[in-house]
């Protein structure tokens, strides 16, 4: 291993990801999968724009006591002009940090990433203006979801507009329930065959006999992952353990290293320890990172 890696390894880095990623050696990364941020104002961490006001991240009357929708997010038309921008925003802050990963990672690597459905081909612009390949869109679907939108026959008759309340019974105002959440798939390109590639830097391939559900090979619609009884949640954000797994094992051999520059509350590191590979993760939020060490240390534990 590299010295200027040891420094990183399977360590949870409290830092910004933007100061430590080029200290990384070119070349040494299995794969990436993380958890980035959506750019879809869900918390602090999430509000990658300047393009703030007194109104966001607050609460409506509607919101107090709520367990989901805790916060006031932007509509999607936004509230000014200016909100029209945050999209490209959004593009311009992945294309900088895919601009630092992209040499660390080996030739042939995958680069795995969650995104909001609303944003995520932003991101996908951002990795391919840096040179990543896109190979797939995982379907990642859960049991539940939260179903937001409002019953538009309920607001109009708050206003008092009885006959158009009549009229709008059973429409709502907003979204069906998002069952789903994508994963971006993408690759690092190589110079010659794919098996050549395999051969020399050990990624590549995907291993679908170590993925079976259900005695079957696995296919891009991923819904059987959910967190286990017992497992402890986090971070708002935070993925299952199991789902983390499926993505190292699909992509990585026991030993090589999986890197995530936002790691959270630590599930990928956990999902490596448990499956013998390396990890490197830098986490910004000084409090998300004492809780993904934690974790660690319960791990080395037990």
């Amino acid at each position: 291993m590299s010295d200027i890696l040891q420094p990183y390894h399977d360590r949870i880095v409290f830092g910004d990801c933007f100061e430590h990623l080029p200290r990384l050696p070119d070349d040494s990364i299995h794969c990436m999968i993380s958890d980035i941020p959506y750019g879809i104002n869900l918390d602090d961490w999430d509000v990658l724009h300047p393009n703030t006001n007194a109104g966001l991240l607050g609460q409506s009357p509607a919101q107090v006591g709520k367990s989901a929708f805790k916060r006031r997010g932007k509509p999607i038309r936004g509230w000014n002009q200016n909100d029209r921008r945050i999209p490209q925003e959004y593009q311009n802050w992945c294309y900088r940090w895919a601009r630092q990963v992209y040499p660390k990672l080996k030739a042939g690597a995958s680069l795995l990433i969650f995104g909001a459905r609303r944003t995520l081909h932003r991101a996908i612009i951002a990795l391919e203006d840096c040179g990543f390949l896109l190979r797939d869109i995982f379907a990642w679907q859960k049991p539940t979801a939260h179903h937001r939108a409002q019953r538009l026959s309920t607001v109009l008759e708050k206003r008092g507009l009885h006959t158009e309340a009549r009229h709008w019974r059973g429409w709502r105002l907003g979204n069906l329930a998002p069952r789903w959440e994508p994963i971006a798939w993408l690759f690092k390109p190589y110079p010659r065959t794919l098996t050549d590639t395999v051969l020399e830097n050990g990624v590549g391939a995907v291993n679908v006999e170590a993925c079976l559900i259900d005695g079957r090979l696995p296919s891009n619609v991923l819904d059987n992952f959910w967190f286990q009884t017992g497992e402890m949640r986090l971070h708002e954000a935070q993925k299952p353990l199991s789902l983390m797994e499926f993505l190292i094992r699909l992509t990585t051999h026991e030993g090589q290293i999986v890197l995530d520059p936002f790691i959270g509350s630590g599930t990928t590191a956990v999902a490596c320890k448990r499956l013998k590979r390396h990890f490197v993760g830098f986490e910004i939020n000084a409090e998300f990172a004492r809780q993904a060490s934690n974790r660690l240390a319960s791990l080395d534990a037990d």
